[in-house]
């Protein structure tokens, strides 16, 4: 507790990043409990085309086709939290394996790991995603994937670089004589102490994998099925003149949530690395 409270008192230094956590909080309420005060459907038709925002009946206006704006931002938060949050664990998982192993044994594991990340880095991120979800045609778990084999090479890197410094330190080589295998030295004495810059990075992909989600559904290569904010910036964008409320909202929602992560993710460096942050200024 103890801990934790130490952890809270240097994290609220930065008012920025406590402003960050409650937009990301009241974000992520909206996306739980929105679809209680928005329960129909965002695709159904909810009145005639174009009314403009900041009516008793449409908060936010209707689109093209009659869809209240409101609803459909408040399920799609739903859809692009959960691509960005499902997408960074399955990066961090592959990135922290790789990373690990590499970092570790070094040698030749370090240099095949490391090759086969430069592989995948000198791709450039966003082509490489529309060709990955063109291929698995789109969909929730083609967006995921291809957002998660685009931004696992940087955690390879990261841990690689944190299991490099670690490893040589009397703890590990503690481990080592007292004859632990490689894999409890690796995910047991080593990851916990270079689990910080992870979080902190896990918390900046997050906010990427969004950006990334809104371009490909802007492009249509979004989950047919499923409302994004992406998707409603896509479908508005040849009505801007004649309907910005259609656009605006949706993109309002992906700047501030965003924003937000981005801020909590610099919080967070400061609260989990307090001698750089010291440093820094």
């Amino acid at each position: 507790m103890t801990g934790f409270a130490e952890f809270w008192r240097r994290y609220r230094r930065n008012k920025g990043a406590v402003a960050g956590l409650v937009v990301l909080v009241v974000i992520l309420v909206v996306a739980a409990l929105g679809p209680l005060v928005y329960p129909a459907s965002p695709w159904d038709m909810a009145g005639a085309p174009f009314q403009p925002p900041f009516s008793a009946d449409h908060p936010l206006g209707t689109d093209t086709l009659g869809r209240d704006v409101a609803t459909g931002i408040v399920h799609g938060a739903r859809v692009s939290l959960l691509i960005g949050f499902v997408a960074t664990l399955a990066a961090l998982g592959v990135g922290v394996v790789v990373g690990a192993v590499a970092g570790y044994f070094g040698g030749r594991v370090d240099d095949v790991a490391m090759r086969l990340t430069e592989f995948f880095q000198t791709i450039p991120s966003f082509v490489f995603a529309v060709v990955l979800v063109a291929i698995f045609t789109p969909g929730i778990g083609s967006i995921v994937t291809a957002i998660a084999m685009v931004s696992w090479p940087a955690v390879a890197r990261l841990v690689r670089g944190e299991f490099l410094t670690l490893r040589t330190r009397e703890f590990v080589q503690a481990s080592v004589v007292l004859g632990r295998t490689a894999r409890h030295i690796i995910f047991v004495e080593i990851l916990p102490n270079a689990i910080s810059p992870i979080i902190v990075s896990g918390s900046l992909m997050v906010a990427t994998a969004i950006l990334v989600e809104s371009s490909l559904s802007f492009l249509g290569l979004g989950d047919p099925n499923m409302m994004s904010w992406g998707y409603m910036i896509g479908a508005a964008r040849s009505v801007v003149r004649l309907a910005w409320w259609c656009s605006f909202f949706p993109g309002l929602a992906i700047l501030l949530t965003v924003l937000a992560l981005n801020l909590v993710g610099e919080g967070l460096s400061d609260a989990l690395n307090p001698r750089l942050s010291r440093e820094g200024r």
